[in-house]
Formats: C-alpha cells, structure tokens, sequence
C-alpha cells in the first residue's frame, strides 16, 4: 500500500500517485538500497515503467501504520534518457 503525505513534491515532477502505483505493480521494476540518503532511515530507490510505458525514478522508504505496512515515495521522477538506457541494458540481459 502506498502513502499519499509525498503527493504534492511528487506532482511537482509531474508524477501521480496512479504512476507510482503502477511501477510498483510492474513486473520489471528495479529496487536497490541508497546508503547515500540513509542516515536517519532505510531508503530505497526503484526504477521502472508506470503502465503507459514511462520510466520512472522513485526514492522511497517504508512506514508502519496501526500494524499496515506502507510505502512513502519521498520523490519521484520521471527518468533522464541516459537512465532509461542502463535501465532498458540492465532488463534485457535478464
């Protein structure tokens, strides 16, 4: 389940909610640990494609709330054409 407190910053990028939604849903999704911006939680960065097709950059952590577990996106973007290059790499030589 994905938490709506990061809509606004996100709609700022021109990403919605419905397309973060929708990577998490993706079968192609990419998630890796971001040391980086780790130091007051754990955060996370996934790649992947909302179901129109468009590559996504999503930084995210995990909140649990009255025992559900939820995903913040705490920024979310569309990806850069170099991105999309290692992404498209990285899931074809899968």
């Amino acid at each position: 389940m994905i938490g709506t407190t990061a809509t606004a910053k996100n709609a700022a990028n021109g990403v919605s909610l419905a397309e973060i939604e929708a990577m998490f849903s993706s079968h192609d999704i990419r998630i890796a640990p971001d040391p980086t911006h780790s130091h007051i939680e754990d955060r996370l960065i996934a790649v992947g494609r909302t179901a129109e097709g468009k590559a996504l950059f999503v930084a995210f952590t995990f909140r649990r709330i009255a025992g559900q577990l939820f995903i913040r996106p705490v920024s979310a973007r569309y990806m850069h054409k170099r991105e999309i290059a290692r992404y498209e790499k990285e899931t074809r030589s899968e």
